[in-house]
């Protein structure tokens, strides 16, 4: 963020979204700012992966906007300087600065990792393709003794970090990532955690879905809590820290 407190933001306003013929989202909105990390909490089954799908182009919105631009902190995008991104295929979406890690540790099984690798920076000039694989194995090494290796040999811990490595290669202006901790271990997660953290620091803004709330309170700046398909709860994820109860009436709701 500058010192004027303006800088980019990602804004998703009024979403309505139709799956099957039933409304998984009722007018969602929330703001996802540059450098911060804002977390997405609710139950299975509460909205959340629409609402990553919707961003990432994969699910096309009712009505509603998802925008790109900038804005005073704490506002919305000016509509002057917006970039729709609803609407958009999803290769659009990531071209604007939206990357997204889906949920289920998606790779390549047959490639190896370098070639998953070069598949996610295929949008990038030929000749910055090399460079870009360099920068995210410096974030990753973890992955550089890996290149060889089949995508489908790996653990479910490598396959994240290669899932987020292709996110990274486009270095997108907002990441989006659904379900970090899945299924993996804990000292995965929290080298995973730790890389998200320090992305964030870098000026990009993060909005992270995650089962774990204490997890995603601990890494995050701004919270918000889903419940069948609205925004039941909204602000600082300290405060959200300190009031377990808000969590839980929201659980039961």
């Amino acid at each position: 963020m500058s010192a004027s407190g303006v800088g980019d933001c990602l804004d998703v306003q009024g979403a309505v979204l139709h799956r099957g013929g039933k409304e998984v989202l009722h007018g969602v909105s929330l703001s996802i700012r540059a450098g911060e990390v804002t977390a997405l909490v609710g139950a299975n089954g509460a909205g959340k992966s629409s609402l990553v799908m919707a961003i990432a182009g994969a699910l096309p919105l009712t009505s509603g906007r998802i925008q790109l631009g900038h804005a005073a902190s704490g506002g919305l995008a000016r509509a002057s300087d917006a970039v729709a991104l609803a609407g958009l295929r999803p290769e659009r979406v990531r071209a604007h600065g939206v990357a997204v890690v889906p949920e289920g540790h998606r790779v390549l099984g047959d490639l190896s990792v370098l070639d998953n690798l070069r598949v996610a920076a295929s949008g990038l000039p030929q000749k910055a393709v090399p460079g870009a694989i360099d920068a995210v194995l410096a974030i990753l090494p973890e992955l550089q003794s890996k290149l060889p290796a089949n995508g489908r040999s790996l653990s479910g811990g490598q396959k994240q970090m290669v899932c987020v490595a292709q996110a990274l290669l486009s270095k997108p202006r907002f990441l989006v990532i659904d379900e970090l901790s899945l299924g993996l271990a804990p000292t995965v997660v929290k080298r995973l955690a730790d890389v998200i953290v320090e992305v964030a620091r870098g000026g990009v803004g993060v909005l992270l879905i995650e089962q774990f709330t204490s997890l995603a309170l601990s890494m995050s700046q701004q919270a918000h809590i889903m419940v069948r398909g609205n925004l039941a709860w909204s602000g600082a994820s300290a405060e959200l820290a300190a009031s377990p109860e808000i969590l839980h009436r929201s659980y039961l709701a």
